[in-house]
């Protein structure tokens, strides 16, 4: 039958080498003799084992390790330990990636809504800017009927002087909401600001100049909203 001895701390400080014993000392008792060589060794054995042998098994008559069932169900509980491990590992892994999927979906949806944000506020602007151009497309016409009575009425017209009035109030009208009037006589034909009506051959001006002026120009907030009706000089053809 197997047989291990384990380590007890302080058990061999408090074992005794029995005595041989030849007679029973009470009634009932028996009689033994223990060879001392047998005791010392077995006491060598304690303390060996004591002094750092703990743990190790001792086979006796060629049996198996009194530990083996226990080691084997270590082992089991490793193996188990390891399987659920690999497989937090793995959950893990996915967890992280659609993280990282949720992640850059937050950060694309950001940058939509910075990107709506820009976009209104330049809309917002823009129609701060520019929301009355359909009104001053409409009010430019007026402006010009008032240039042509101007231009039409003599220096001693009574009414010259209040429709020149009327023109200079609704200009101010105007200013106020970003839109001016300019006008193109004498400056060098630019088409971005000026559309040609008709060439006026002039050997007083170098080709190119504008010399006759049907409408002024204007715009609101330096957008363009009608360009100046001009007339271009040319070279006059030769005699």
């Amino acid at each position: 039958m197997a047989a291990r001895d384990r380590a007890v701390p302080g058990a061999a400080s408090h074992l005794v080498p029995p005595r041989n014993v030849s007679k029973s000392d009470e009634k009932g008792g028996f009689q033994a003799d223990i060879p001392a060589d047998a005791v010392a060794d077995a006491l060598r054995s304690v303390e060996r084992v004591a002094g750092g042998d703990a743990g190790v098994e001792v086979a006796v008559d060629g049996a198996a390790p009194a530990d083996a069932p226990a080691a084997a169900a270590l082992a089991r509980e490793v193996e188990s330990l390891r399987a659920q491990v690999e497989l937090s590992t793995a959950k893990g892994r996915e967890t992280l990636e659609k993280l990282k999927e949720e992640h850059d979906r937050l950060l694309r949806a950001a940058a939509d809504l910075e990107n709506l944000k820009k976009r209104a506020a330049r809309e917002r602007e823009e129609i701060q800017r520019f929301g009355i151009e359909r009104l001053v497309k409409d009010l430019i016409p007026v402006v010009d009927d008032l240039d042509r009575a101007l231009a039409a009425a003599s220096a001693d017209d009574p009414l010259a002087e209040g429709v020149r009035l009327v023109r200079a109030a609704l200009e101010r009208a105007l200013a106020k909401h970003g839109v001016v009037g300019f006008s193109a006589l004498g400056q060098r034909f630019d088409p971005a600001v000026h559309e040609a009506l008709m060439q006026v051959p002039s050997a007083d001006q170098p080709p190119g100049t504008v010399v006759v002026e049907h409408a002024r120009g204007f715009k609101l907030n330096d957008r363009l909203m009608r360009p100046a009706m001009v007339g271009v000089a040319v070279a006059p053809p030769a005699s």
